[in-house]
């Protein structure tokens, strides 16, 4: 593959961040803001990529599956890719232990294939981190792909478990067979545009020329780069991110890259590379 790529990812959580903070914010005001993420917030992303015949990678807990059904179905029905983001939405390092975690993905695992009737074979980590089963537990489960990684800006690459002790040097051990597809904060909706106490709002318009200057970066300086947004149907979803957005999938759409899904993309790059070299 040759051709610069932009992928659209949206990490549709609903309520299920919520749920599990035991710091005060498992209010239902904050679980509102979920709630409009289903009922409003991705109606809404799911018309623009209709109107620009964009499919897209949406990542779904199992909790939102299961809680919201219909709203589920309607992203797979529509065509878009379905990735694994974890059961409850818990971050990996939280889980009691690797028994713990495991049944977590195997949950979600269940969950998507009883929307979709197929295994997911990406996934996106719940605050994009691993603890030190993760990885593992990813290969061990076939997942060929994964969209957590920053070891890269604009280039996939596989996945290494890494050493890093604090009274020795970093080492990084032999790639696995699971291929990441960087992400970035600085290409993620809620850190700029998501109410915080330890955020604050920028304007979106600022947010998306920021977004526009990296992808033009990307088309000059990287032959087959590919470009992962990452959103949230509770955040870009509002008024006016979601006008913005359809603004940008245009401007997309007449440069010179290409619109896919990250798992389009993970496997294509898989094929043309071969295993990872050991």
């Amino acid at each position: 593959m040759t051709e610069p790529t932009v992928c659209l990812s949206f990490d549709f959580d609903a309520v299920s961040p919520w749920i599990h903070i035991d710091d005060g914010r498992n209010t239902p005001t904050n679980r509102s803001r979920g709630r409009f993420g289903a009922a409003v917030g991705t109606p809404r992303l799911l018309d623009v990529l209709d109107d620009h015949d964009v499919t897209a990678t949406w990542f779904v807990p199992g909790h939102t599956v299961e809680s919201f059904p219909e709203v589920a179905g309607e992203i797979h029905d529509r065509g878009h890719e379905i990735g694994h983001h974890g059961w409850s939405h818990t971050p990996p390092g939280n889980f009691e232990d690797r028994a713990a975690e495991r049944s977590d993905l195997e949950r979600g695992i269940d969950a998507i294939e009883g929307l979709t009737g197929d295994r997911p074979r990406g996934y996106r980590s719940p605050s994009w981190d691993y603890s030190v089963h993760t990885l593992d537990l990813l290969v061990e489960l076939d997942f060929e792909w994964a969209s957590n990684g920053m070891a890269r800006d604009f280039e996939p690459y596989y996945a290494r478990e890494d050493i890093a002790p604090v009274d020795g040097p970093y080492e990084e051990s032999d790639p696995t067979n699971l291929l990441e597809v960087p992400i970035s904060w600085h290409r993620d909706d809620y850190p700029w545009l998501a109410f915080s106490g330890e955020r604050s709002k920028r304007s979106v318009a600022t947010l998306f020329e920021e977004w526009q200057r990296s992808l033009d970066w990307m088309l000059e300086n990287v032959t087959d780069g590919v470009f992962v947004l990452t959103m949230h149907p509770q955040v870009m979803g509002r008024v006016p991110n979601v006008a913005s957005l359809d603004e940008f999938v245009a401007e997309v759409q007449g440069s010179d890259a290409t619109l896919r899904t990250i798992g389009e993309v993970a496997m294509e790059r898989k094929r043309e590379s071969g295993p990872p070299d050991q």
